[in-house]
């Protein structure tokens, strides 16, 4: 449960200690590479790469690092690494920026 006055996460993120874990739902094989939304309480990423040969692994990972400002080096596949449901650490990013990738409503309005 977050402290009082503290924004409510959704349920694929998660604070780590030396930044972010993010509970990914990947779709390889799309028309280009975005963030597509939630699906079961994962954030599901449509990636313009086959799953083949870990092409798919390495568009997340440089799409993931682009958007929250880190180096690829920092995005780290914990999990997951020949399926679709992935759990993925980012060192340096903020809560914050991750919560951005999911365009919503702003916080309180």
């Amino acid at each position: 449960m977050s402290p009082p006055g503290s924004p409510p996460w959704p349920a694929w993120l998660s604070q780590a200690p030396d930044g972010v874990r993010l509970q990914v739902l990947a779709q390889p094989r799309a028309s280009r590479t975005r963030v597509a939304g939630e699906h079961d309480g994962r954030l599901r990423i449509q990636l313009a790469a086959p799953p083949a040969d870990g092409e798919a692994n390495a568009v997340l990972v440089e799409f993931l690092a682009a958007a929250l400002g880190v180096r690829k080096g920092d995005v780290v596949l914990e999990h997951g690494a020949t399926g679709r449901r992935k759990t993925v650490r980012v060192r340096g990013a903020t809560a914050e920026a991750a919560a951005a990738l999911l365009p919503g409503p702003a916080p309180g309005g």
